[in-house]
């Protein structure tokens, strides 16, 4: 369905604009109308890594007169192989200000404003406050169902995507422009249980996926900017790139739905970390009185490197993530063994058991199965593999 533009024509365009922009200007659907538009727009880009980067980037070139760079993290060397806006000097320096950085050398014509904080209940308002369109590039579910909610109450307009290893998906939420349009909430009206969907973090990511679902996501913040075209408010668009697929699914508001539905109880900000639970009520009851630290598991192995212990350590990764880093002496158990059961064949019965795991969710969770099999004094390593190598061993890569 078409949608009128969000944005009035600015005045005029340079000189050095329309040499710039010439491309744009000789497309039909763009022309100087809409290329007037984007000068006079104002887009919220939500997260400068795998999703945000491409999309600033292309916003940027695109010539939309003013970018926000809402972002709190700082440059990893983990984040070069797909988040393109950074480079090797970027290292340790504010995401948000390396993304300006490049923006301003892609295209000095565009006003950047910059957000480096994390968003959250008290600051998201404000933040969005102004902006005519939002793209989300955000990786977790907490800030997903924030953007949604406080977009909705906005009445502001956004591009969602997301990306796991090769699968993308893309959509645009507009419930308040288009009459019975979807919001996010209607898609996913909960969020997965709990360590059910890894992270990129945990899973990884194809790095040139982000450019793939990040173009999605700039070339539809486009259309609806300038009011080109059929935007895909009420579709998901979902890409397999092992297969080189691309599907559209149609998507339905959800008169059930606790936001936009016909009854609505949400009509306000709510604690999203509560809503979506980084590790489930069981795991976090597991792990109360039975998590120790990285410099207590090293005084272990000291001691059962003596003769004066006994245990078993267990890595509960996937093998691909222990092929990186590892805790000497641990024996890898992934998670998915857990969850269907074959774990409880290979632990032995007679030794207490140490499980641990990129950064201490998924060990929780398993340790929540082991203790319910009868493992009464099993326990868990806080923080994981990530602890170990920044306390205890700095030799080893950390991902």
């Amino acid at each position: 369905m078409s949608i009128p533009p969000l944005v009035e024509p600015a005045d005029e365009l340079t000189i050095d604009e329309v040499r710039r922009y010439s491309r744009h200007l000789i497309i039909p659907d763009v022309g100087m109308a809409g290329q007037k538009r984007l000068k006079n727009a104002r887009v919220l880009v939500i997260g400068a890594g795998g999703l945000g980067s491409p999309a600033l980037l292309y916003l940027a070139a695109a010539g939309v007169g003013t970018l926000g760079i809402a972002e709190f993290d700082e440059v990893d060397e983990s984040n070069l192989q797909r988040q393109i806006i950074h480079g090797q000097s970027d290292i340790g320096r504010p995401k948000a200000e390396s993304a300006r950085d490049s923006i301003n050398e892609a295209n000095p014509y565009v006003n950047v404003i910059v957000h480096n904080e994390r968003l959250d209940n008290d600051n998201v308002k404000q933040i969005f406050s102004g902006y005519d369109l939002i793209v989300d590039g955000t990786d977790n579910f907490a800030t997903r169902y924030m953007v949604n909610d406080a977009a909705y109450f906005l009445g502001i307009p956004y591009v969602w995507g997301s990306i796991y290893r090769f699968d993308g998906q893309a959509s645009v939420f507009a419930p308040k422009q288009v009459e019975n349009a979807p919001c996010y909430r209607c898609l996913y009206p909960e969020p997965p249980p709990p360590g059910m969907v890894p992270s990129c973090a945990e899973g990884g990511v194809l790095g040139v996926l982000c450019a793939s679902i990040g173009s999605i996501q700039v070339n539809e913040a486009i259309k609806m900017l300038i009011g080109a075209g059929e935007p895909i408010v009420g579709e998901l668009m979902i890409y397999d790139a092992l297969e080189m697929e691309y599907r559209k699914v149609k998507m339905r508001k959800d008169p059930k739905c606790v936001l936009c539905g016909d009854n609505p109880t949400v009509t306000d900000l709510i604690d999203y970390d509560s809503f979506c639970g980084a590790v489930s009520d069981e795991a976090a009851e597991a792990a109360a009185g039975s998590t120790i630290s990285v410099k207590q598991l090293e005084e272990m192995l000291a001691e059962r490197t003596a003769g004066e212990r006994d245990f078993v350590l267990i890595d509960v990764r996937e093998p691909a993530e222990a092929e990186i880093n590892h805790i000497p002496g641990a024996v890898l158990i992934p998670k998915g063994d857990f969850l269907n059961g074959s774990a409880l064949e290979q632990i032995p019965s007679d030794k207490p058991v140490v499980l641990h795991c990129k950064s201490g969710v998924r060990s929780a969770e398993c340790l929540a199965i082991v203790k319910g099999a009868g493992y009464a004094d099993a326990v868990h390593v806080g923080g994981g593999v990530v602890a170990w190598v920044n306390q205890i061993d700095p030799s080893q890569p950390s991902y």
